[in-house]
């Protein structure tokens, strides 16, 4: 069984009901669940083939994910896409990931090719994340011209959480999303779980998803900066070697000289608390 689950929080008129619409033409899926974190979602898809989970407040990215991910593995899904709001998938999306995944069982999760939405000649958003010595993740390919170079299947480092088919038995094995992130360096971190217990993870771009950006967070830059600095920060000190969290915790001092100054310092004060836990995960995971 597959599912396919599409997060939303307080997505302008259209974009919700583009995405599931995409996802429905597209076929594949057995279950379609949105999960509504606070917005009302449920009344813009009235008529359309999913079922709305509604979680009464916003649980950011990790913790709407994840009670999704509790709905499909409920439903009996043996592999679970998980997609944003902004995005819009191609006829095809799902086969090419199902056939990718199932070409290995060392295959915890395929990720799409993801392209800027309304770009001609198209721009790839995303291929695949890879982690930064200062513990950044970036998008591989990001900004660069669609074309041969991203056309072959390729094994990846890490995934993106805004589109990517995850194996049941991984998140079984992995656990799901940690829900202390809220936003932004969750899929980072379950890639980075996985990857220490021996999971694998492909792109396949053959399946291609057109992603417009996140206008949600748009609307709340300055919590989005204070997450992304602090978040990047546990990711040093849970998995990066001495000298990388040095480098990391470097950048994060240059910031807070840079504006918002404030959200900086705050985001490094609470990176820095966040610490002790997240060495005490990286002792007990060896």
């Amino acid at each position: 069984m597959l599912a396919v689950v599409v997060l939303t929080y307080d997505a302008p008129a259209g974009m919700l009901e583009a995405c599931v619409d995409s996802v429905v033409r597209a076929g594949g899926a057995d279950l379609v669940v949105v999960v509504d974190n606070g917005t009302a979602a449920a009344g813009r898809l009235a008529g359309r083939a999913c079922e709305v989970v509604t979680t009464g407040r916003n649980l950011g990215f990790s913790g709407g994910m994840n009670v999704g991910i509790r709905r499909s593995l409920a439903a009996g899904a043996d592999s679970i896409a998980l997609l944003n709001d902004d995005a819009e998938v191609d006829p095809g999306w799902l086969e090419h990931l199902v056939a990718e995944l199932a070409r290995d069982p060392r295959l915890g999760a395929v990720q799409p090719k993801l392209l800027v939405a309304g770009t001609d000649p198209p721009i790839v958003n995303s291929v695949g994340v890879v982690l930064g010595r200062d513990g950044a993740g970036r998008d591989v390919g990001y900004g660069e011209p669609d074309g041969p170079a991203f056309a072959a299947a390729r094994d990846i480092d890490l995934f993106t959480g805004g589109a990517v088919l995850l194996r049941a038995g991984f998140l079984a094995d992995v656990g799901p999303f940690d829900e202390r992130f809220f936003l932004y360096y969750e899929d980072v971190d379950l890639a980075l779980r996985g990857a220490a217990r021996g999971w694998r993870y492909r792109c396949a771009p053959a399946s291609t998803v057109r992603h417009r950006g996140s206008t949600s967070t748009a609307r709340v830059a300055d919590l989005a900066a204070y997450l992304q600095e602090r978040n990047r920060l546990r990711i040093l000190f849970r998995y990066r070697s001495p000298a990388d969290v040095a480098r990391g915790l470097w950048l994060s001092v240059r910031r807070v000289r840079w504006t918002p100054r404030a959200v900086h310092a705050r985001a490094l004060a609470a990176g820095l608390a966040s610490a002790p836990a997240a060495c005490w995960q990286r002792l007990r995971a060896r």
